[in-house]
């Protein structure tokens, strides 16, 4: 199952039932977990560790050194999850330094010409759209979908069932469950047509909608529209989620 015209370093770790196909090459270094395909003109550089079931298509770089003047050399890590997509040019770098890692989950889809940056992580089940440009030290919660070019800058955040609508680009964080949408982005109500299709209740998608008039629509600080989340909407794991994310952020949440 491996071209004998793909480069293989003789080190490089290589699961069952992998195919590499012509002028792939594998670095020194990496781990490629079963039931994987990389594609001709793939790239799989140092320090990549790949789990099962993914697909690396035609000039994607996998695990390039860290765009970031911090970097000083020597070996850290990109690591992939399983059953993950990562099509035609998409380029993720790998950590700046040993402690870290630049990480991607499980069943995501990465598509033409994205670009992750070093010690970014993201999630599980996430859909980034064709040419988006994570910034460093980035992270991108579960079951995010991205438009195409997108521009997210570096250390912000986007919660869990978050979509970006195509073209946006952000400095602040966009909190979980919501549509950001704009140029500035903004705050563009609930993501809940995708979240019922997904099987959310009808009432916590209300009690979100609720938590978010009380952020966004509300003539009062953060804080104390988080203080007022807390008294006025029912307690669920996905108010909880808000509360944390808002509360956590450094940068601020997106208007």
């Amino acid at each position: 199952m491996i071209s004998p015209l793909a480069h293989v370093d003789p080190s490089a770790k290589i699961g069952n039932n992998v195919t590499i196909h012509p002028f792939a090459y594998i670095d020194r270094n990496v781990e490629i977990g079963d039931d994987c395909e990389i594609m001709p003109y793939a790239s799989i550089m140092s320090g990549t560790r790949m789990g099962k079931g993914n697909r690396v298509f035609q000039g994607a770089v996998l695990g390039a050194e860290p765009q970031d003047f911090k970097y000083k050399g020597g070996d850290t890590l990109c690591v992939i999850g399983d059953n993950n997509v990562i099509r035609e040019n998409v380029v993720i770098n790998r950590a700046t330094y040993a402690e870290g890692q630049t990480q991607i989950g499980n069943n995501s889809f990465l598509h033409e010409g994205v670009h992750i940056c070093h010690d970014t992580k993201v999630g599980d089940h996430c859909v980034l759209g064709y040419g988006c440009k994570v910034s460093g030290n980035c992270m991108i919660e579960d079951c995010v979908i991205f438009g195409g070019n997108i521009l997210m800058s570096q250390g912000t955040r986007v919660g869990r069932w978050a979509m970006v609508q195509t073209g946006c680009r952000f400095r602040k964080d966009v909190p979980p469950y919501i549509i950001g949408a704009g140029e500035p982005t903004v705050y563009h109500g609930v993501n809940a047509v995708v979240m019922a299709h997904e099987g959310f209740p009808e009432k916590i998608i209300k009690h979100i909608s609720h938590a978010y008039r009380i952020l966004f629509q509300g003539n009062t600080s953060v804080l104390d529209a988080l203080f007022m989340i807390k008294d006025q909407v029912p307690m669920s794991e996905e108010i909880q989620n808000i509360l944390d994310f808002v509360g956590a952020s450094k940068l601020g949440v997106i208007r």
